[in-house]
């Protein structure tokens, strides 16, 4: 990147990205998903945006830099050799959850459950008898679940009883204020997730693969590619199961149950030209009732 001096402080989103990758997604010494951009020399110095001279610190790295009570010296040996990228994974963050009732929104269908004071858990979807997003209310807490598998299975972030821990394969990670996203390419979403503490938590996009089978989350409706099921506008409450996919060891009802369904083949285009046929009738819909 260019050394040129220049007059803004905001660091260029590529660099930014350049850095992320870098840098294990998290903070180069403790690896928390957490944190800022730091420039290794100081800014008031160099005046210059360098994806080498820039790290990634959490608050409380960041801050001992900036007293002095963590050496340069220090963070120039771990942004040589970051916390998650030895680890293989990040450091687990606890997200704060909690309370009776539990809500979570997935391409504008919602999922709801209150606790009944013995354990209540919900599975929004669930693949062959692994929920890729799960919840649990049990003596007040909210516990959130979630696992993105690659087409591999292979795991590439798990929240677990509300710790997150993600790996470093993904091409970027990114949690911005309450926005976890993960993306497989240059604009191209594995997830987007907002959490909303205490007790919601909203999908807009997402790519759930498991086996095979594909569930793609947009912002309007869910799209399974596997048998073209279109779902918008739903809603789930104080059931067990949302989309029940696939075979399960123990029988699970859900809104939607699909036992024998057929598995992903990599060509999708006929399916993804039907969800875009259903989007549009979505929209003129929608348009007709605010006409009337």
């Amino acid at each position: 990147m260019s050394d040129e001096k220049c007059t803004s402080r905001n660091i260029p989103l590529a660099i930014q990205r350049e850095v992320r990758q870098r840098c294990g997604f998290g903070c180069v010494i403790c690896g928390m998903p957490l944190y800022e951009y730091e420039h290794m020399e100081e800014w008031a110095v160099v005046k210059r945006h360098v994806a080498e001279e820039i790290t990634l610190l959490c608050d409380q790295h960041h801050r001992e830099k900036t007293n002095g009570l963590l050496p340069k010296e220090v963070v120039r040996e771990a942004d040589q050799n970051p916390h998650n990228l030895k680890a293989g994974v990040s450091k687990p963050y606890d997200l704060h959850f909690q309370g009776e009732k539990a809500e979570v929104s997935v391409g504008g269908n919602v999922f709801t459950c209150h606790d009944k004071g013995h354990g209540t858990a919900m599975a929004p979807i669930s693949v062959d008898g692994v929920p890729l997003i799960g919840l649990i209310l049990s003596d007040g807490h909210f516990l959130l679940n979630v696992v993105i598998f690659d087409e591999y299975n292979v795991p590439l972030l798990h929240i677990k009883n509300n710790q997150l821990f993600y790996t470093t394969e993904p091409w970027d990670i990114q949690l911005q204020g309450t926005t976890l996203t993960i993306r497989e390419a240059h604009r191209k979403i594995l997830l987007e997730i907002e959490f909303q503490p205490p007790n919601k938590v909203v999908i807009n996009r997402g790519r759930f693969l498991k086996n095979g089978v594909e569930v793609l989350v947009r912002p309007t409706h869910i799209f399974i590619t596997n048998n073209s099921a279109f779902i918008c506008d739903s809603r789930a409450e104080d059931c067990y199961g949302g989309l029940i996919l696939g075979s399960h060891e123990k029988h699970v009802t859900g809104f939607m149950s699909v036992q024998k369904i057929p598995r992903y083949l990599g060509d999708k285009a006929q399916a993804l030209a039907y969800e875009k046929t259903c989007v549009q009738e979505l929209k003129e819909k929608k348009l007709e009732q605010l006409l009337n």
